[in-house]
């Protein structure tokens, strides 16, 4: 069973690796190195440093539209394509190559989220499930049938967190749906279009904190948030990435800030609160601009006379 892999970060470099160990896969194609880093060197995606680790061909073309690329990619002779995360549209004389088909790893529960951002729309939506698809790709958006359905419970999981487990998922239904696809086993559902919605991808600066949030959305701000979209906020004057928080609901913190407006906080008994349109907010971990992340209350420490203040907060 001859496989060409198609990914690009490193959910899909955990999905490359079970598929490596269980078939042959031929090629791996990816995004071409980016520049990363203070120094702004040019750096393998987790895909590339995947493959090249597990011995594998790597192939990075800037698109797939190329005659000459699709040539090279036809002389692999793939039974499947599968794609996870790649980040480039896959052209119908792509989808048309493989044997069997193309073969995407999607991190939601189609037909709700298809688009760039599932996982980030799903926390922010604040849904109770998420989950993932082996879907057969199509040259519409997302809407091709699925044969198999994974579902986890979300829960208040980050986005990192959710990540983590939806590529062990999705690598172990990969795998399975290979050998289904090519035993004539697989059972295709076709999606339709009642639930769904479309996962745009996150907007420069769209997860900043506002004091206009309710708590909930702000808490699923911080949580849908990363290196890339930060849920950042300007606190005492300092600013600061937020990078795990959530409501506090209980009697103490809601009876400490009972008197505040939102846009405002304190500091007491060691608990970071600020208050929102409508409830209170817990910094647990923050990431001041130009410093590492540190909990919130060694962030505390370094503001002078933060015990006695009424703190300020808003937005970037």
């Amino acid at each position: 069973m001859k496989v060409v892999f198609m990914g690009t970060p490193s959910l899909a470099a955990r999905v490359l690796e079970d598929l490596a160990e269980a078939y042959d896969v031929v090629a791996v194609y990816t995004r071409p190195d980016a520049a990363r880093g203070r120094g702004k060197k040019l750096v393998g995606s987790p895909v590339r440093q995947c493959a090249e680790r597990l011995g594998l061909e790597v192939r990075t073309p800037s698109t797939l539209s190329d005659a000459s690329v699709q040539e090279e990619l036809a002389a692999f002779d793939p039974d499947f394509i599968c794609v996870a995360a790649y980040g480039a549209i896959l052209p119908k004389e792509v989808l048309d190559l493989p044997r069997y088909g193309c073969l995407n790893v999607h991190t939601s529960l189609l037909p709700r989220w298809r688009g760039a951002a599932p996982m980030e729309r799903a926390i922010l939506a604040r849904d109770e499930k998420a989950g993932v698809c082996i879907m057969r790709m199509e040259e519409g958006l997302d809407t091709g049938p699925y044969c198999k359905r994974e579902t986890v419970a979300l829960d208040e999981m980050y986005l990192g967190e959710l990540e983590a487990r939806l590529a062990d998922v999705g690598a172990k239904a990969l795998v399975e749906a290979v050998a289904d696809v090519a035993a004539d086993e697989a059972r295709w559902v076709d999606q339709g279009d009642e639930q769904m919605c479309y996962a745009a991808k996150i907007g420069r600066g769209e997860l900043d904190l506002s004091p206009d949030d309710d708590v909930e959305t702000a808490a699923a701000k911080i949580r849908a948030s990363s290196d890339a979209h930060p849920a950042h906020a300007v606190i005492a004057e300092r600013g600061v990435t937020v990078v795990r928080g959530h409501a506090a609901s209980d009697d103490e913190a809601r009876r400490w800030c009972a008197d505040l407006e939102a846009g405002q906080g304190l500091f007491k008994s060691k608990r970071f609160l600020l208050v929102t349109g409508d409830g209170v907010l817990e910094l647990d971990e923050v990431k001041p601009d130009g410093k590492k992340a540190m909990d919130a209350r060694a962030f505390a420490s370094g503001i002078q006379g933060i015990k006695s203040m009424n703190i300020q907060w808003g937005r970037a």
